[in-house]
């Protein structure tokens, strides 16, 4: 699931190799780029039985666990979706200019900002009488992230995945560790770790976006869910007493970070922790995919970031999740009110898990039986939260993370005292691209 950095265009896609792959752009004679555009360049199907969906899982995986799905729906309700699936990156950069053009009734899309950043533009269908349908089986955490601005719904989820502390329980019991819950027994468990001869956080940065993770987690810990929000949405201000916090508490931790971070992939980052030099690892938990001997797989687990303000605590967890949403107006509306609350049923996730087991279900009422113990504790995790983010660059506008945050953490990364030139110089960056359309 390696995650790919995000294009400095409009709002584009994950973190994860699962959903990249080549396939399916048509490419522009003569001009050598590629053109994202509907199933039959008209957008939509006329067919009551036919629905028209784009997709940007090019990987051989999800396409796969999607097809499975859209066989499923077929047989409950003699609608065929035909799939127009594009190349993952392709799908990032002209999304934009796909929607507003003749897009397919139905698209894969992301939760959080980058769902509501269409829903503003009038670019997707709102489908509140979907969750009229199906809201009973998702948590409060998952509604809320499935609205825009206005308050109606417009996405529905199907797969999500959390960010944690990552640990190998055999480390912790040969040092008779103790899992922190609050910052002053991180901080102290750091120290440990750094006296007992491990490197205690891992950290890899050269793709630059794994530090947007670290701050997430620090943001919303420090300054609560709200707050965060807010300074995703370009409303807060970067120069807040209250973001400087959020870095003082990195900078105390920045000397337990791996060295030559911005050197080092996740992956390689990853291996630490697998080699057992490393004693933790701050990631999403797709870091799974390094461990392929089953005992080490089996000996990995994680605990929620501490908490750093009582009155915020750990409930706030970061779990990107991908899903579905409507065009602006699409050919086949009631076939594709009837396909999302499809998408909206336990049985429909367990069809994706089915074939994609390195993802969780959205779903309260989703079967987990067949779930290792690792996912278990992540769908637990998740549906106990009571907010839920999605990442910094799904949370905030691409251009603005892309262009300016990933270097700046960069920067700070490699030199933790220039924090207050660094925040300023966002916040005057930051003005210029969100007041840009």
């Amino acid at each position: 699931m390696q995650r790919t950095p995000p294009a400095s265009s409009v709002p584009g896609p994950s973190r994860r190799s699962l959903l990249r792959g080549a396939g399916g752009a048509v490419v522009l004679a003569g001009a050598g780029t590629t053109l994202l555009s509907a199933c039959g360049g008209s957008g939509g199907s006329s067919d009551p039985k036919t629905l028209t969906l784009g997709s940007n899982a090019s990987d051989a995986v999800p396409k796969a666990a999607f097809a499975e799905i859209y066989t499923a729906f077929k047989k409950q309700s003699g609608i065929t979706v035909r799939v127009n699936t594009k190349d993952h990156n392709t799908f990032q950069e002209q999304i934009n200019s796909y929607l507003q053009g003749t897009p397919d009734d139905v698209f894969t899309w992301f939760a959080g900002y980058r769902m509501q950043f269409f829903a503003a533009k009038k670019l997707a269908t709102p489908i509140d009488d979907v969750w009229q349908s199906v809201g009973g089986n998702f948590p409060d955490a998952m509604k809320a992230l499935s609205k825009g601005e206005d308050g109606r719904y417009y996405f529905m989820p199907l797969y999500t995945y959390p960010w944690a502390v990552f640990y190998r329980k055999s480390v912790f019991q040969q040092h008779g560790y103790e899992v922190p819950t609050t910052w002053d027994a991180f901080v102290a468990l750091c120290g440990r770790m750094k006296k007992d001869g491990l490197i205690p956080i891992a950290f890899g940065d050269k793709d630059a976006w794994p530090a947007l993770g670290t701050f997430d987690q620090l943001n919303f810990r420090t300054n609560g869910y709200d707050f965060h929000a807010e300074l995703m949405a370009g409303k807060a201000s970067w120069t807040d007493a209250r973001v400087r916090r959020a870095f003082d508490h990195w900078a105390e931790i920045l000397p337990y970070h791996q060295d030559g971070a911005i050197g080092r992939t996740w992956q390689d980052a990853a291996q630490s922790l697998v080699a057992k030099k490393a004693g933790m690892y701050v990631f999403g938990s797709f870091v799974a995919q390094q461990f392929t001997d089953k005992s080490d797989l089996d000996d990995l687990d994680f605990f929620a970031f501490p908490e750093i303000d009582p009155s915020h605590g750990q409930d706030t967890v970061e779990a990107p999740t991908d899903g579905f949403m409507v065009s602006k107006s699409p050919k086949n509306h009631d076939a594709a009110i009837r396909l999302l609350k499809y998408l909206g049923t336990p049985e429909a996730e367990q069809i994706y898990l089915k074939s994609d087991p390195s993802m969780v279900a959205v779903s309260s009422k989703a079967d987990t039986s067949s779930y290792s113990a690792l996912q278990k504790k992540a769908y637990d995790m998740i549906s106990g939260a009571r907010h839920l983010t999605q990442f910094m660059d799904r949370d905030s506008r691409p251009d603005f993370t892309s262009t300016v945050m990933q270097p700046a953490l960069q920067t700070f990364v490699r030199d933790p005292k220039g924090v207050d030139g660094l925040l300023s110089s966002i916040e005057r960056q930051k003005k210029t691209i969100f007041a840009s359309s």
